[in-house]
């Protein structure tokens, strides 16, 4: 369980006919392993059960001892996704953030730039499959998963979600991870960079109050530039603030309403896309040469 939050994995899972939070009372299946259900349009609903909170009578020590536990697991099955989304050249992008900073928008435009061509993406909410709809209308696929009380995605849904989605070779995996800048950030997903996305609506402060977050991202999108000049916001000091917490972010200004910085963006993810896509090679090579040198020496 999130020693912040108390969300654990003792969670009930249901999706119905329509992938949402009620399920139909035909087709469906349960799967106590996995703890989810399944719609016919792909979602997973993990949104029916409890979610363990209620901790009366657990000391400290073992609530860090649980913590560590279940970090450990889901870290184990974070590394079999990348393992998997590495062998196929897929590059997983883990867009994190704070309810209402504009994430989905932005990915629409970024869908929508890039002609959904290679793309997939799973969407990440406690309810509704609104996002996952904004998404397919775009052309690209897309996977809800419905947390019901949990805070974040975890390795285990993402692992699942893989499962359904017919990714292409040297494709993009975009994740929307649910609104919050908290136990997100403690959970590896297999992604290969984590996209914190702070909108000029917020305060230039986030990076401190959040530190974890803006620690574990690669890059940090600047959202709704566009609103600048209508807001109390400094984008400098905001800047400032993330490389105070983490020196080496890139970080890049951004509107999807107006377009700035959408160049930019694009040629970052081109830039990953490329870099992973390399490493797939070098891991063929090397894969390769070990089958020759087991070969040879039997």
């Amino acid at each position: 369980m999130c020693a912040t939050c108390g969300c654990g994995p003792e969670v009930a899972f249901k999706v119905g006919e329509s992938g949402k939070a009620s399920a139909s009372a035909s087709g469906d299946h349960a799967h106590h392993h996995h703890g989810h259900h399944h719609g016919a349009d792909g979602s997973l609903d993990y949104s029916s059960g409890s979610a363990g909170h209620h901790v009366d009578g657990v000391s400290q020590k073992r609530l860090v001892e649980v913590e560590a536990d279940i970090l450990s697991k889901n870290n184990r099955l974070a590394e079999g996704n990348r393992q998997r989304l590495e062998a196929m050249a897929v590059l997983a992008l883990n867009l994190v953030s704070s309810p209402g900073s504009g994430k989905t928008t932005l990915l629409v435009e970024t869908i929508r730039r890039m002609s959904a061509n290679g793309i997939a993406v799973i969407e990440g909410d406690q309810q509704t499959s609104n996002d996952a709809d904004r998404i397919r209308a775009t052309g690209a696929p897309a996977i809800q998963i419905n947390t019901g009380k949990g805070c974040h995605l975890d390795a285990a849904m993402v692992g699942h979600a893989i499962d359904h989605l017919h990714l292409e070779e040297r494709g993009v995996l975009f994740i929307e991870n649910v609104g919050n800048l908290v136990c997100p950030a403690a959970f590896d997903l297999g992604e290969d960079s984590k996209v914190a996305i702070l909108s000029v609506t917020e305060g230039e402060d986030k990076p401190l109050k959040y530190p974890h977050m803006f620690a574990a991202a690669s890059v940090m999108l600047l959202n709704k530039v566009d609103l600048a000049p209508y807001v109390d916001f400094d984008m400098d000091a905001c800047e400032a603030n993330a490389r105070r917490i983490n020196p080496n972010i890139e970080v890049i200004r951004i509107s999807a309403k107006s377009g700035d910085g959408m160049a930019a963006w694009l040629d970052w993810i081109e830039q990953r896309r490329k870099a992973v896509a390399h490493k797939a090679i070098e891991m063929a090579k090397a894969r390769l040469e070990h089958l020759i040198v087991a070969s040879g020496a039997a």
